[in-house]
């Protein structure tokens, strides 16, 4: 399913500029925010499930599907989002 998500996001890949490599991921996939957006809502069923605040310009937000897969999106004061990891069997854990 992981693999299946990531040949599906590389048209976003494919439409946005490379993002300067400031982290070991190679190869990072940006898309403007509402084009991200709508990628992980309509075609992976994704829900944005947490958002936190990284700087004044950054905003960090955690994307999960009902079958566990989940999607970490780092988006920008500019307007523009990366997905910065990509994982399954996301855990929900009661702090209860």
């Amino acid at each position: 399913m992981l693999m299946t998500r990531t040949l599906l996001l590389l048209p976003l890949l494919a439409a946005a500029a490379p993002a300067p490599a400031a982290s070991p991921i190679a190869e990072v996939v940006c898309a403007p925010k509402a084009a991200m957006t709508e990628r992980l809502t309509r075609q992976f069923g994704a829900e944005r499930h947490a958002t936190g605040l990284r700087s004044p310009e950054e905003v960090m937000e955690l994307w999960r599907a009902e079958d566990g897969d989940w999607t970490l999106v780092m988006t920008y004061a500019s307007g523009r989002s990366c997905i910065v990891a990509m994982g399954q069997h996301w855990d929900e854990r009661d702090p209860a």
